[in-house]
């Protein structure tokens, strides 16, 4: 994947992300696909984050892989 098709699932994400917010009640089916959503969404933009360091440091931005759910949801903000 290159930055644009990434870029472009994350809008994506966005989008449903919004849609099943704007709902007035979620079932744990909606709940658990808003977890999916956010974690999907967080494994994307550490991508992009490797892909741009990569880059900075003169390395092949496609030699970038994502990440494990669990490493990334584990990152202090």
């Amino acid at each position: 994947m290159d930055d644009s098709e990434i870029r472009s699932r994350i809008d994506a994400l966005v989008e449903e992300e919004h849609r099943l917010r704007d709902g007035a009640e979620h079932t744990e089916e909606q709940r658990a696909r808003l977890r999916q959503i956010e974690e999907e969404r967080d494994q994307l933009w550490d991508l992009i984050r490797q892909r741009d360091a990569k880059r900075q440091y003169d390395a092949d931005p496609d030699s970038a892989e994502v990440r494990p759910r669990s490493e990334v949801e584990g990152y202090l903000q």
